[in-house]
């Protein structure tokens, strides 16, 4: 990756990221931490999102920054993850002093990826150690694909995957982007192994395949999971930068990142899907900054690492579906 990047979330300054997974259930865990308090935001543009702790991230709310995010699979039972990074937070000394008592805020995300009958497991605190387990582990290189909340993740077509991937703008700012890619839809084209976020690929990070030519005639034939339920679904990200923006302009961010998701997956935003991205700013670059680049920038990022999500997923016995590697590679 050019100018010293790793392609990953946290090549912007003070982040560090944590997967924990748990192999029985095949689901797990993200965190992203930050140093200090950072500026964040979110928006929706799923029918089904499963959230925690986000409504102090719209732009009028009194919250001005937030301790960490977190991605979860296992659907609902999945938010308790936020519980067991909270307990790693509060452990640290982070979190609003509130009459002497600290209150880390932590706002999550889910997608559903249990198993048929998972009801035996699924109650359990699982979530909750997974969220301690994915604070103990953050770093700033962490591992893509079948891993974190993507261990369990899927798509119409392949196994899905943990994403990640970063730019450095004209302006010396970072863009990046961690998605955890299930959605309903696919991200190849048609029959192909061709990804459609193919346009924005750099340095080959997820095959260096481009578009086929001519586009085959199932392009455009509409692949999704069969008979969907609601919240079964769902792609959850997170968008950082660098760049020191105030929570409204975090929102835009957000915003304009989901177009990142409509170029990487086919269909986007259906009613079955709870697709989310988190956008943070921790304002460590330099002050000067275009918010128009900022914004195409975390869409480039978002589709880039959605393509990689699933690319780089490896196949476990038992898969429901095959692995991009298994039946392109």
């Amino acid at each position: 990756m050019s100018g010293g990047l790793k392609n990953l979330l946290t090549d912007v300054a003070g982040l560090k990221v944590g997967n924990a997974a748990d192999d029985d259930l095949r689901s797990g865990v993200t965190a992203v931490i930050c140093e200090e308090p950072f500026v964040a935001s979110a928006d929706v543009a799923g029918g089904a999102p499963g959230t925690r702790d986000i409504a102090h991230l719209s732009p009028e709310q009194t919250v001005e920054g937030i301790d960490a995010i977190v991605l979860s699979g296992g659907s609902a039972f999945g938010l308790d993850a936020a519980g067991g990074v909270m307990t790693r937070l509060v452990d640290a000394g982070r979190g609003f002093d509130i009459r002497g008592t600290r209150v880390p805020i932590v706002s999550s995300a889910i997608l559903f990826d249990l198993p048929p009958d998972a009801n035996d497991v699924e109650r359990g605190p699982i979530y909750r150690e997974l969220g301690k387990r994915a604070f103990d582990q953050a770093t700033t290189d962490f591992e893509l694909g079948t891993a974190g909340a993507g261990t369990g993740a899927t798509t119409a077509t392949l196994k899905g995957g943990l994403g990640s991937a970063s730019t450095r703008l004209s302006s010396g700012h970072v863009v990046a982007a961690l998605v955890a890619a299930n959605p309903v839809g696919q991200v190849t084209i048609g029959e192909t192994g061709y990804f459609w976020a193919a346009p924005f690929e750099q340095d080959d990070e997820f095959g260096g395949l481009g578009w086929p030519s001519p586009l085959p005639p199932s392009a455009r034939d509409l692949r999704h999971k069969l008979q969907p339920t609601t919240g079964a679904n769902t792609t959850i990200a997170v968008v950082a930068t660098d760049a020191p923006l105030g929570k409204g302009q975090a929102k835009r961010l957000a915003v304009m990142a989901h177009d990142g998701a409509a170029r990487a997956m086919w269909p986007a935003h259906t009613a079955f899907d709870g697709d989310i991205v988190f956008a943070i700013a921790t304002g460590r670059g330099p002050h000067d900054y275009d918010v128009i680049e900022l914004g195409a920038a975390a869409a480039d990022c978002m589709a880039r690492a959605t393509a990689r999500g699933v690319f780089l997923a490896t196949p476990a016995e038992g898969d429901p579906l095959p692995a991009w590697r298994d039946r392109f590679g």
